[in-house]
Parts: C-alpha cells; sequence; structure tokens
C-alpha cells in the first residue's frame, strides 16, 4: 500500500498551493496521519500530523503558514500551505503517523522560486 500525494507545483515565494492525499479506509479511520517532506540533498522531515480526532501538531518551520485537514468521508488528508519560501521546496509526502515504511509514495513537488 502505498499512500500518494498530490497538489504540487511551482509557485512564487508567499503564494499557497494544497496537497492532498487519499488513504483506504482502513489506514485512514485507525490512524493520524502525517506530512512529510524531503528538500534536495537532505533528510526526510516531519512537517505535519493530525489525529483521528482533528488534534494537530506541526514543525516549527511551518507553524502559523501551514494547516493541516482531514476528511474523515473522504479517507483524505489536507495541507494547506500559505506564505511559501523558498526554503518549502521539497518533495512532499503523506504517510501514517508516525510513519510506516511500507506506506511511502512518490510524493509530490513543490517548488518556490521566482
Amino acid at each position: 500500500v502505498q499512500l500518494q500525494a498530490s497538489g504540487g507545483g511551482l509557485v512564487q515565494p508567499g503564494g499557497s498551493l494544497r496537497l492532498s492525499c487519499a488513504a483506504s479506509g482502513s489506514i485512514f479511520s485507525i490512524n493520524a496521519m502525517g506530512w512529510y517532506r524531503q528538500a534536495p540533498r537532505s533528510k526526510r522531515e516531519f512537517v505535519a500530523a493530525i489525529t483521528r480526532g482533528g488534534s494537530t501538531n506541526y514543525a516549527d518551520s511551518v507553524k502559523g503558514r501551514f494547516t493541516v485537514s482531514r476528511d474523515n468521508a473522504r479517507n483524505t488528508v489536507y495541507l494547506q500551505m500559505n506564505s511559501l519560501k523558498p526554503e518549502d521546496t521539497a518533495v512532499y509526502y503523506c504517510n501514517v503517523a508516525p510513519p510506516h515504511r511500507g506506506y511511502w509514495g512518490q510524493g509530490t513537488l513543490v517548488t518556490v522560486s521566482s
């Protein structure tokens, strides 16, 4: 099973993007969901997570700019990214939280550049 993120693209600094990730009901209904990213020449890092009940947690670097949400009816988790910075450029992945190594998909590339 792989969780595939979508919605990436090229955006100017200060812009916004919304990422989406759909999961099977068996995964989505019993797990907290998370977003992770890997910048060029860097290790993959945690970005944000949301529990089944809607409690959220964010990396300090994105607090106040990114918002994670989930639609339990659609088994989908979202990452709304505002005020994007060049340092947000990375491949973004979704997974359960904490991540399961068998669920990593290909991710979606977000490039923040003028």
